[in-house]
C-alpha cells in the first residue's frame, strides 16, 4: 500500500486497539519467586495514548494474558476499554465495535505475533511493530520503525494524529 492511500485510511479510524505484550512493552516479563511479574512500558507511549484520547479518538487494548501490571497502567493511561486474559480478540473486539457504533474500516489494531493474526485482518489497518513475527509483517498495512516497549506505540498514535489532522476531520 503506498503512503497516500494508508493516510486515506488513517484519517478514517475512530477506534485504535492495541495488543499488550510486545506492543506496549518489548514481550519480556519478570516473574519472581513469589509469582509476581513485573513489566517495563515506555513514557512516550502513555503520552501516546493520551494524546489519541483528548483528540477523540475511542483507544481499547485486547490481551490474551491477565496481567495486574497491564491493567494499572492501562487505568493510568485512562484507556476505557481494557480486555485481558481474552480467549477469542476477534470476538472480543467485535462486541466492542458494535457496542461503540464503530465499523470495521474505522478501526487499527497493532500486534506483534501469531495470536493476532485473525484480529489484524478484522480491522480496517492492521499495524506491527518493527519487532513482530514475520508472519504477522505481512499482514500489516505498516510496519513500524520502532520496537514493542521503545516507543512504537507513540508512532502509531502520532501517526493517527496526523492523518486526522491532514485530512481536516
Amino acid at each position: 500500500m503506498n503512503e497516500k492511500d494508508l493516510r486515506a485510511r488513517l484519517s478514517q479510524v475512530r477506534l485504535a486497539v492495541f495488543d499488550v505484550d510486545g506492543v506496549f512493552t518489548d514481550g519480556l516479563f519478570y516473574l519472581s519467586d513469589d509469582g509476581s511479574e513485573t513489566k517495563a512500558f515506555h513514557t512516550q507511549d502513555g503520552y501516546g495514548i493520551r494524546m489519541l484520547i483528548k483528540a477523540g479518538f475511542e483507544v481499547a487494548v485486547i490481551s490474551g494474558r491477565r496481567s495486574p501490571a497491564a491493567e494499572r497502567r492501562m487505568t493510568e493511561l485512562g484507556v476505557q476499554h481494557a480486555f485481558f486474559a481474552c480467549k477469542d480478540k476477534v470476538a472480543t473486539f467485535e462486541a466492542l465495535s458494535t457496542k461503540l457504533g464503530i465499523s470495521r474500516t474505522e478501526t487499527l489494531y497493532a500486534g506483534d505475533d501469531i495470536p493476532d493474526a485473525g484480529l489484524m485482518q478484522a480491522v480496517g489497518v492492521a499495524v506491527a511493530v518493527a519487532n513482530a513475527v514475520p508472519a504477522i509483517k505481512q499482514l500489516a498495512a505498516f510496519v513500524t520503525g520502532r520496537a514493542g516497549g521503545s516507543g512504537a506505540v507513540r508512532e502509531i498514535c502520532e501517526l493517527l494524529v496526523d492523518a486526522r489532522h491532514s485530512a481536516g476531520t
